[in-house]
């Protein structure tokens, strides 16, 4: 992942953990690495987290524990170039992260979309609770539709709760989305925007203990910065 780089492995890691992990800007962890003896420009800090974080974002999800079958469903807003765009998000019941998914649209292609990929990588929820969004009722209630003309239905459909209080904690866990944003003073690409969002999930992922790293030597050296 790192052959070829001017600064060693640890630098890199270690620049990328400050920035996903604290409300720093490249320009302030530019100072912190300064201060450490480590020069590196804060561009070359942008360049890092654009380039290094999906890949350890997809390593690492490969490695995801299983999550309860009661979920959270929910979006919130950010602004990328100056228009708005949808952040889709679910926790479980424990507020363990499920799946995570950036749409420049909120309507029900969307809410598939995202469903689609928490699916491929958690499988079938027995619940999922949501806060009122006609999009995501819609999008559940054609998966329902799609589990009962390919006999699934058999086995389970999905209950769909539209209760808020139940939804309350992944409302809350939105709040660093909204701090990230305001550290970043509005996202300038969709690629920025996507590497810091999905990376931070990652980090949170790591933090709960939800990804098994043994084995990840790459994943090892990251989540050991998370402890």
């Amino acid at each position: 992942m790192f052959k070829g780089c001017h600064f060693p492995s640890e630098v890199i890691l270690e620049t990328i953990r400050y920035y996903l992990a604290y409300k720093l800007s490249y320009r302030e962890i530019e100072e912190i690495q300064l201060e450490r003896g480590v020069i590196v420009d804060h561009a070359t800090i942008n360049r890092w987290v654009i380039k290094f974080t999906p890949l350890l974002e997809h390593n690492l999800r490969r490695k995801k524990k299983t999550v309860s079958g009661s979920w959270r469903m929910d979006e919130t807003y950010i602004k990328v170039k100056g228009e708005w765009v949808y952040y889709y998000r679910a926790v479980d019941k424990f507020g363990h992260v499920v799946d995570y998914y950036l749409s420049p649209n909120r309507d029900e292609a969307a809410a598939k979309a995202f469903l689609n990929k928490a699916l491929a990588q958690n499988g079938l929820p027995e619940k999922v609770v949501i806060d009122g969004s006609k999009s995501n009722y819609a999008a559940l209630d054609a998966l329902n539709v799609q589990l009962w003309l390919t006999g699934y239905f058999m086995l389970s459909l999905v209950e769909i709760l539209d209760i808020k209080y139940l939804n309350n904690i992944v409302e809350q866990s939105h709040r660093w989305v909204k701090q990230k944003t305001r550290q970043a003073l509005g996202w300038k690409s969709i690629e920025g925007a996507t590497a810091s969002l999905h990376g931070r999930e990652m980090w949170t992922m790591l933090k709960r203990g939800q990804i098994d790293v043994a084995g990840d030597t790459g994943g090892e050296r990251f989540s050991a910065l998370a402890e």
